[in-house]
């Protein structure tokens, strides 16, 4: 089943120490190309998000988002006793050298930095709630990917069936026009009251029928609808591989309509790059 590059997820998780979540927007793009904003704390997680993305998807541009609140009624404030003594012991010293020095105040030490800390969360426990959180939202991107893709499978498998249509259209137009021909050449020729010879007239009808063949561009056509089909049922990225099949069509298209003897040709040469386009389009969604 192939997959859409245009997609979005959210997950989020509320926990004793504080909340998580992830968001994720993923656009079209020839590569795969993240762009992860971490909160600072959480910075270090970045080389194994990229590992288990590059596992999980083989294109697109993907903005993925982490916030983390900490609940601050979990923390406590603890004392950092070791740097107050310190400060107490150096802060008397200076006194001791000054005939009239203030007493210390004690909220002005609690203000140095260092001397009052908030107790730290377990920090293992908050990098494996974020990996648990970035797995799900990553499933949840890769099925909503997932679900696009079906709708373009189907979109696509449209165009295929006007495609062969417009085929079968062209193969029966093909002994018509050439009739038409003969006709027309008979038709001025009995208007200038010129006389034709039969023997010669059939040879530039057969070397016309030669020069105007399409049946190649027809035959490959059909083939590359076959390969289309083929690549909407593979397992795995294969836009790539779509797109260069559009390439492809497109050129026999052009072909065809280059060797259009007639109206009916040239409309069904029209056609087909209008389907074609459109299936272009579509694809460059693919992943």
């Amino acid at each position: 089943m192939i997959a859409s590059m245009t997609a979005f997820a959210r997950r989020e998780t509320h926990l004793p120490w504080g909340s998580l979540s992830w968001e994720i927007r993923s656009v079209n793009q020839r590569y795969l190309e993240p762009s992860f904003r971490l909160p600072e704390s959480l910075r270090n997680q970045e080389t194994t998000l990229r590992h288990r993305l590059k596992q999980k998807l083989a294109r697109g541009k993907l903005d993925l988002t982490l916030k983390f609140y900490p609940t601050d009624d979990n923390q406590e404030l603890v004392l950092n006793e070791p740097l107050l003594e310190k400060l107490v012991t150096s802060a008397e010293k200076v006194c001791s050298k000054m005939a009239k020095a203030a007493p210390l105040d004690p909220l002005k030490l609690l203000e140095w930095p260092g001397v009052i800390q908030a107790s730290e969360t377990d920090e293992e426990e908050v990098q494996a709630q974020v990996l648990a959180l970035f797995d799900q939202a990553l499933d949840d991107l890769q099925a909503h990917r997932l679900r696009e893709g079906e709708a373009l499978a189907a979109m696509l498998e449209e165009r295929l069936v006007q495609i062969t249509t417009h085929l079968q259209n062209a193969q029966a137009y093909l002994p018509a026009a050439l009739e038409a021909w003969r006709t027309s050449v008979l038709e001025k020729a009995a208007k200038l009251q010129v006389e034709v010879d039969p023997q010669r007239l059939e040879q530039e009808v057969v070397l016309l029928a030669q020069k105007q063949d399409v049946a190649e561009e027809l035959d490959r056509l059909e083939a590359h609808v076959t390969e289309v089909r083929r690549a909407l049922k593979t397992k795995g990225p294969v836009g790539r591989r779509l797109d260069f099949l559009m390439q492809e069509m497109n050129r026999e298209a052009n072909t065809l309509g280059s060797k259009a003897m007639n109206l009916d040709m040239t409309q069904v040469s029209v056609e087909l790059k209008v389907l074609i386009e459109q299936m272009r389009e579509q694809i460059q969604n693919i992943e």
